[in-house]
């Protein structure tokens, strides 16, 4: 009787070491208790993960707040969890309920500043830090 190893990837037994590197991409922005939850999401575009959304009135569906929109959306109502493709359709997406950011990792929409979503967010709950840098001030 012949025994036949089979292997698997990357065996625990074989000498050798890796490592990861975790690059926070700094949107959380302060140690507030983070809410979320799941909401529909359209638009016919990709949306990263911070990205500042609206809500459409009449359907209570959500996009990238634009000012040029005139349908709810143009007022911003949650921050985006993680990218969604809404390229084929509305699908459900994370949205952030409550918690705070950082205004320079959010992703606004044409014609909404940050003092207009910072406004509009924290009576959703959602707060706007302006970090400041740690850099050496010489």
């Amino acid at each position: 009787m012949t025994l036949t190893p089979t292997l698997y990837g990357d065996t625990p037994w074989a000498p050798g070491i890796t490592a990861d590197i975790f690059v926070p991409d700094q949107l959380i922005g302060g140690d507030m208790k983070i809410v979320t939850d799941t909401r529909t999401i359209s638009g016919g575009a990709i949306y990263a993960r911070g990205t500042v959304l609206g809500q459409i009135t009449a359907t209570g569906v959500l996009t990238q707040a634009l000012s040029a929109s005139s349908d709810g959306s143009q007022v911003p109502y949650t921050i985006l969890v993680d990218q969604v493709d809404t390229t084929s359709g509305p699908v459900p997406g994370g949205v952030y309920l409550q918690g705070e950011f950082n205004g320079n990792a959010l992703i606004l929409g044409t014609g909404i500043t940050l003092a207009a979503a910072k406004a509009a967010l924290e009576a959703r709950n959602l707060f706007i830090k302006s970090p400041v840098s740690s850099a050496d001030p010489s």
